[in-house]
């Protein structure tokens, strides 16, 4: 049973814009140092940032919870398999809250915008049996 979608989208540009404005503090804040290693293992990273912000964004979204509510932005890891595939992991309280649930993600860019969409569902044994 499907939970929650989000969907998000960032502008490569503005997301340079940032880095440059605040640097460290804005990645300390925002990204694991998982997640900033490898986008900066990459000849051009500001795309690779942009679409892990994408996923968190999109994640936080299907979720269906605003900031207040205690979602933290390093709670939802993106990582990827040797393939190069996304998939978060989860820590903190999207880890509690989505204990029971399977989350797909899917990030695509062009030159200019990063889009990611996140599917959350509710796993099959945990759904309740109704008639």
């Amino acid at each position: 049973m499907i939970e929650g979608v989000g969907i998000d989208v960032v502008e490569i540009e503005r997301m340079n814009r940032t880095i440059r404005e605040w640097g460290d503090i804005f990645l300390r804040k925002v990204f694991t140092d998982q997640e900033i290693s490898y986008a900066t293992s990459k000849r051009t990273p500001v795309p690779h940032i942009a679409g892990r912000f994408a996923v968190k964004e999109a994640v936080a979204k299907a979720m269906k919870i605003g900031w207040s509510s205690g979602f933290r932005w390093k709670d939802v890891e993106v990582v990827n398999d040797p393939a190069g595939k996304p998939s978060v992991k989860l820590y903190g309280r999207a880890k509690e809250r989505l204990k029971h649930s399977n989350i797909f993600v899917s990030i695509s860019h062009s030159d200019t915008i990063v889009i990611s969409i996140a599917i959350i569902e509710k796993r099959e044994k945990d759904v309740a049996f109704r008639e």
